[in-house]
């Protein structure tokens, strides 16, 4: 049997819906706190059907015109709308048919016949299902066979909103959208901001995963030089005033790959330029929980009007237990978790429950206190054989896991790579952290955990004092 596919002239009567709608609020013929009219009486009186309704609805919301309360019905939005919460054209149109997707994830009908999986009572007598009602399992009584909320984990999105409080970046619920790791957070927020020919500034060097989604995105990355106590300020201001950016991507804490941390007056400036210049700011903080709380953080001097805040359990829990989250406006991260369903549906319930349980049961504190202690171990040896192989280190350690050590002039980083992988050795070569690809002084990303094992101290031993190539 085939499906017939939604009509164009549906999609017509959305899209002028949405915007005979939004016309009438930014003219003020519908003011900010107004309900509006129901799905049904919207739908009669504009002669379209409920499904178009509601699908114009979700589109408001989405851009930031209006908000969903359960049980009430939509409301026009009575918060400003800063730039970049529009939702661009090529993304609403992706998510233009999210309603009935919504619908399956967040079940708020009791008759399911247009439902796409069987239901969870025919899950019951599985192997899975009888697995996770034994006492011993780590996930005794989460017995859910549906997707989840495509926000995730509710317990889970409420106990990241109080860690957030605690560093002083002020949420509420519908602020914290859970994702497959800071990665795919990354993702959502690029597809989200980001249209072919979109300039964006980054980090130089910078994280490489993040250059690798702005090229598939088909963005212009320029980057902006990074010093151990953040961006370089100055060069951060003239690349905005030259290319207009959208956006600027950045890590503020623990830099990958650098280490170090963005200081206070940094952090002031920064989002000073970034609101002269307009552009939005994404800071990714992955080692949020290894860090003080205190730590200066951009989202918590901004409060999510300008910044989109990116954090995750992967860096300090666990790579396979891939579980981050994303928060922003609650109109931009309503945008993000339409695209969330569009391209995964949901995140692993499952997953998210088995961290919410590591967090209040205590087991993730005592192994992040195991985990600050190591690290303070690795660090000062690591900085030792580095100063005893004559490498220098260009930031001061951030608390987390990296160093940039500057090679000698000279040495060619890419053969440096090679060769070390011939003895079993890997080794994070500098360019590959750069935006531009563009050759550059010789550099080294270096792991503390590993930098004194003695085949990497011999290796670099000999290769120094070799030959320059």
């Amino acid at each position: 049997m085939t499906t017939t596919p939604r009509s164009s002239s549906a999609t017509t009567r959305v899209g002028a819906l949405v915007e005979r709608l939004v016309a009438m609020v930014d003219k003020g013929l519908l003011a900010p706190g107004a309900r509006l009219r129901s799905i049904r009486e919207g739908a009669l009186e504009e002669g379209v059907s409920r499904n178009t309704m509601v699908e114009a609805y979700d589109r408001l919301v989405a851009l930031g015109y209006a908000e969903a309360r359960r049980g009430s019905g939509y409301f026009v939005r009575s918060v400003p709308r800063a730039r970049g919460h529009e939702t661009p054209e090529h993304v609403a149109e992706a998510v233009d048919g999210v309603s009935l997707l919504r619908e399956q994830l967040e079940q708020r009908y009791e008759v399911r016949v247009g439902d796409g999986r069987p239901p969870a009572s025919w899950m019951e007598g599985s192997e899975l299902g009888q697995y996770l009602r034994h006492p011993r399992s780590p996930l005794y009584g989460a017995v859910e066979h549906g997707y989840g909320s495509p926000w995730g984990f509710a317990p889970l999105r409420e106990r990241i909103a109080l860690v957030m409080a605690e560093r002083s970046i002020h949420v509420g619920m519908d602020q914290v959208l859970l994702t497959h790791g800071a990665n795919h957070a990354l993702d959502l927020v690029v597809r989200h901001l980001i249209a072919p020919g979109d300039t964006v500034l980054v980090d130089s060097p910078g994280y490489y995963p993040l250059f690798g989604k702005l090229r598939l995105a088909k963005a212009n990355l320029v980057g902006v030089q990074r010093r151990g106590d953040g961006p370089d300020l100055n060069d951060l201001e003239a690349k905005a005033a030259a290319h207009r950016p959208k956006a600027f991507f950045t890590q503020s804490l623990g830099h990958n790959p650098m280490g170090g941390a963005i200081t206070l007056p940094a952090a002031h400036r920064l989002l000073q330029v970034a609101q002269r210049q307009d552009f939005l700011v994404v800071e990714d903080d992955p080692f949020a929980d290894l860090l003080p709380a205190s730590a200066a953080r951009l989202a918590a001097l901004d409060q999510l009007e300008r910044v989109i805040y990116v954090s995750s359990f992967s860096k300090t829990l666990s790579a396979s237990l891939r579980v981050g989250y994303v928060a922003a406006s609650p109109a931009v991260t309503q945008t993000l978790c339409d695209l969330k369903m569009v391209t995964l549906v949901s995140t692993s319930d499952y997953v998210e429950r088995l961290v919410h349980q590591l967090i209040v049961g205590g087991q993730y504190r005592r192994h992040l206190r195991r985990l600050r202690t190591r690290l303070e171990a690795a660090t000062v040896p690591a900085l030792d054989t580095l100063a005893a192989l004559g490498l220098k280190v260009l930031a001061d350690p951030g608390g987390a896991y990296y160093l940039w050590a500057k090679l000698p002039a000279g040495v060619d980083e890419r053969q440096l790579a090679r060769d070390a992988a011939a003895r079993g050795i890997f080794l994070a070569p500098g360019h590959v952290f750069l935006p531009e690809r563009a050759p550059s002084a010789p550099a080294l990303r270096i792991n503390v955990a590993y930098a004194d094992d003695p085949r990497f101290t011999a290796f670099m031993r000999e290769a120094l004092t070799g030959p320059r190539r």
